[in-house]
């Protein structure tokens, strides 16, 4: 036998040992529980309200006679059963945001009877997170999310250990803090956050359950399960661990195509769903024997895709596995605990984020108060005041559905998704039944653009405005690409920070959504 070879038989053997360990600690952990089934009354596990003659001098079953009666209906399931139960007691899961996601997830693993369950989120409780995020209630706006879902959970099960992390994850303390849990999971809504806790999961060698959901499609992951080992073990063969969040996506989407549930929406539903299938995937985890047999199916990798409006709802995307050269879970990781740890990794950038585009200059741009100011004008010179009569066009670049949530008088409504495509004049078309709300203007959608077309060429000046200032200004953009205002008649401006400005600026009763 060459020395080559004695080395890999050795590793292989050093791995399969350390896992042969690790089943052992946890026997002997149920084992050591079992052996105190002689619980006296000063025990937490006694249940000091039960009537039986027993209770009031010895217990001899593993569980508290309330713990039975609250998990009965699933320990008598053969899938779960006595030590499926003291499993999931003896298991601590941290779900990393409290909001969609982490509701639903967290109300069903604390009704199962997890041992500890971790709660993280910096944010606290909003009126538009009230129709989603069901641990919430309209007496705790103002109040931080992890508090206001601890208070539900213990009113659900007092028996479980609450662990607050009021808080938003960061690289330099994620590590340390996924070490003390065996399961994540990722309730988040951004990539960045998506990236960084699978970094740190993979690191912290934690499986890692991540869902997401808006408007009305949804996706689940089950990854890192089997855990990757450490660095110096990841090239024998056997010992891969199942693919991270880089394996499935190793390139972010673009920035400007990220939608946050209140960007693009999100039926509650829809995210309650994908939130009951993590606890569902947890509890699969905790619960599995590691005695059973593995199987094709437990080793196959697959990404699970609900949409709301197809039929049928549900349908799984087989997963190719491990990335040979991921950043975070290969043999060639470049990704350490100490980079994180030192914050030299930067997500945002990694994702490209931004909260606000700027790619206008202050001259192509304008207040909300200025607008107004510029309508006052305008009213004072005529009343009443017709499209014809004005001295500029406003073009509202919004969808059409949240066009007929709230609308300026007078305002066009042509989508900017419309405008995207366009690479001509000539092209210059937009969906018939676009959206005007203001009498007198025509609601097809070449008459509309016609009339923008006349405006410009009448030397009348546009603005553009949509609900936050950056669809807009890529629309100033476009317009100006068409040949609007090329010929120094009209000007083509946005209104910086869209009717969020228009609100905090000019009308403090606009509707917020």
């Amino acid at each position: 036998m060459t020395f080559s070879s004695r080395i890999q038989e050795l590793k292989l053997q050093i791995v399969e040992h350390e896992r042969q360990l690790q089943d052992l600690r946890r026997e002997l952990e149920l084992a050591d529980f079992e052996a105190k089934s002689d619980i006296t009354k000063t025990s937490p596990a006694f249940d000091a309200s039960d009537p039986t003659p027993t209770a009031a001098t010895r217990w001899r079953w593993p569980l508290a006679a309330d713990a039975y009666r609250r998990y009965g209906r699933q320990m008598i399931m053969p899938e779960i059963g006595l030590q499926g139960q003291l499993s999931l007691g003896f298991a601590s899961v941290l779900i990393v945001g409290i909001g969609g996601l982490g509701c639903p997830a967290a109300s069903y693993l604390a009704g199962a009877g997890v041992g500890r369950l971790g709660l993280m989120d910096g944010d606290t409780v909003e009126l538009s997170n009230l129709h989603r995020q069901i641990l919430h209630t309209t007496q705790r706006v103002g109040k931080l999310k992890v508090k206001s879902a601890r208070d539900n959970l213990q009113a659900l099960n007092p028996l479980v250990k609450y662990i607050l992390h009021p808080e938003h994850l960061t690289p330099t303390t994620a590590v340390d803090i996924f070490a003390s849990y065996d399961l994540i999971l990722d309730c988040t809504d951004h990539p960045t956050s998506r990236y960084l806790i699978s970094d740190a999961a993979v690191l912290a060698g934690k499986p890692l359950i991540s869902a997401s959901a808006l408007r009305t499609d949804g996706q689940l992951l089950v990854l890192n399960h089997p855990p990757s080992p450490p660095l110096a073990q990841r090239e024998v063969a056997g010992s891969e661990g199942g693919p991270c969040y880089r394996c499935v996506f190793p390139v972010p989407p673009p920035a400007e195509s990220v939608l946050s549930c209140g960007e693009g929406g999100v039926l509650g539903p829809v995210v309650g769903v994908m939130g009951v299938l993590m606890a569902l995937e947890a509890m699969k985890l905790l619960t599995f024997k590691s005695s059973e047999p593995a199987t094709e199916q437990r080793r196959e990798q697959s990404m699970l895709i609900f949409s709301a409006t197809s039929s049928p709802p549900f349908r799984s995307v087989r997963l190719r596995g491990k990335r040979k050269a991921c950043a975070a879970c290969s043999d060639k990781a470049t990704i350490s605990a100490e980079a994180l740890s030192l914050g030299n990794l930067d997500y945002a950038m990694f994702c490209g984020t931004q909260n606000s585009i700027q790619v206008l200059g202050e001259a192509e741009r304008m207040s909300a108060k200025e607008f107004k100011h510029q309508q006052q004008v305008v009213q004072e010179v005529s009343s009443p005041v017709g499209l014809g009569m004005r001295s500029y066009v406003l073009l509202d670049v919004r969808d059409k559905t949240q066009y007929g949530l709230c609308y300026l008088d007078g305002s066009i409504n042509i989508p900017w998704t419309s405008m995207q495509g366009m690479e001509s004049l000539a092209q210059a078309t937009i969906p018939d039944g676009q959206q005007c709300m203001d009498e007198g203007l025509p609601t097809n959608g070449e008459d509309l653009l016609s009339v923008l077309r006349k405006a410009a060429d009448g030397g009348k000046d546009i603005y553009t405005i949509c609900r936050f200032g950056n669809d807009s200004q890529l629309a100033v953009q476009k317009l100006k690409e068409l040949g609007f205002s090329a010929d120094g008649r009209s000007r083509v401006r946005d209104i910086k920070g869209g009717f969020r400005a228009w609100k905090q600026e000019v009308d403090t009763d606009w509707p917020e959504y």
